[in-house]
């Protein structure tokens, strides 16, 4: 019979194994999702060497490899695709497990992503992170702005706040605000073009679009009498980010889509002022989204839940703003 101290040993030397193993795993998801050792290794705050030596072993342990490499690029070989969409989640129910106890007993750490469009990332978002992470100082908010929709899981995004038309989703939606949107122009410019009276008037307007390198064609979505009408629109002037577009609207440059509250004090100044208010764009929906997992972070809930409440301040706060300029 094996004394007890040889039983401690052997297990303790399983447990090791399986811990090194997970972090090789670990380091082979990140290395994926980067599409380079560099960028994981600084995810993972290991040296680049580092990372390529756990996936070495790794591969040693499986059998098999997992990475096809260049000089340039790496890719996955057809092992390596089963391997990586058999444990991504197993390792992100991992992560929140371990995030979640270590949360209930200590200071949550770690890293947040965070992604948001421009206008309210610089207004809101900014503001969120900063106080949470005051709250949180073991987190490392990493907030990402961009006026395009990112994909949650393959850029490892935590929270996503979203402005949008929302059909299905895999994500947690979490409503913050319905929002009205408007068409809106400077009185300069309506002045020298003319005022719209019908959708199909803005054909021969100046529009300012919100256009990214993959959008060939661009449409508006207004509606007519309950409907939905898809006026496709042209411009000399676009961008893909929604200040600059407004910048452009109060120079007196052409008719922009806006939501209702990004453009309050303007509106409530008449520095722009409303067009085709018969035929107003979709509304859309302003949200908080995480992905849906089987145990959501407690990090990840409580980021959301702030950014939840004080997104509906700042929404009633900008859209009370009207009110107040027009009532004085």
């Amino acid at each position: 019979m094996a004394p007890p101290f040889r039983l401690r040993i052997v297990e303790d030397r399983k447990v090791k194994r399986r811990s090194i193993v997970l972090e090789n795993m670990k380091a082979f998801v990140a290395s994926v999702e980067s599409e380079s050792f560099s960028e994981a290794a600084r995810r993972l705050r290991l040296s680049a060497n580092v990372v390529s030596h756990r996936i070495q072993t790794l591969e040693k342990h499986l059998g098999c490899r997992l990475l096809n490499r260049t000089t340039r690029r790496m890719s996955l070989t057809e092992q390596g695709r089963v391997y990586y969409e058999a444990i991504t989640e197993a390792l992100r129910l991992i992560d929140a497990a371990e995030s979640n106890v270590s949360e209930l007993g200590a200071l949550p750490r770690g890293a947040l992503r965070v992604t948001a469009p421009l206008h309210l990332g610089r207004r809101l978002v900014a503001q969120v992170a900063a106080r949470y992470q005051e709250q949180h100082p073991e987190i490392d908010v990493r907030l990402r702005l961009s006026e395009h929709t990112l994909d949650l899981i393959a850029e490892s995004i935590d929270v996503a706040l979203r402005l949008a038309t929302f059909e299905d989703s895999s994500m947690i939606m979490r409503k913050v605000a319905q929002v009205e949107r408007i068409l809106c122009a400077s009185p300069a410019y309506l002045e020298r073009a003319g005022m719209p009276r019908r959708p199909q008037d803005l054909l021969s307007h100046h529009c300012l679009l919100l256009r990214f390198a993959s959008l060939r064609e661009l449409r508006w979505m207004l509606t007519d009498e309950g409907r939905d009408l898809a006026v496709p629109v042209t411009g000399h002037l676009e961008a893909d980010d929604g200040d600059v577009l407004t910048v452009w609207a109060l120079e007196g440059r052409g008719i922009v889509v806006k939501p209702r509250f990004e453009v309050a004090d303007a509106l409530a100044d008449s520095r722009l002022v409303p067009v085709l208010q018969a035929h107003p764009p979709k509304p859309a929906t302003l949200a908080v989204l995480y992905p849906a997992r089987q145990l959501v972070p407690l990090k990840v809930k409580a980021f959301a839940d702030m950014l939840v409440d004080q997104g509906r301040r700042y929404i009633a706060q900008e859209l009370g703003k009207i009110g107040e300029r027009l009532s004085a």
